[in-house]
């Protein structure tokens, strides 16, 4: 599970098993959700051995609990 900032404080997060790789995606512009987004970084990741805990953290990042979450952690 990871979330990516792009220069603008925009904010993507997603889920991967190769952060690497998914990364390099979203900056080649293979994800329509990020095509648009420049300078994108990690800026939080958790790593998780089983895939359906990872997913409900990824549903959880994407609610208003989490931003809360994220903008603590993030310092914003």
């Amino acid at each position: 599970m990871y979330v990516l900032r792009d220069r603008d404080g925009k904010l993507y997060k997603g889920l991967t098993n190769n952060i690497k790789r998914r990364l390099s995606e979203h900056k080649s512009g293979h994800t329509v959700t990020t095509s648009k987004m420049f300078d994108l970084q990690v800026v939080y990741s958790e790593e998780f051995n089983d895939f359906g805990l990872a997913r409900k953290r990824e549903i959880y990042f994407k609610t208003a609990a989490d931003r809360r979450f994220i903008k603590q952690k993030l310092g914003r």
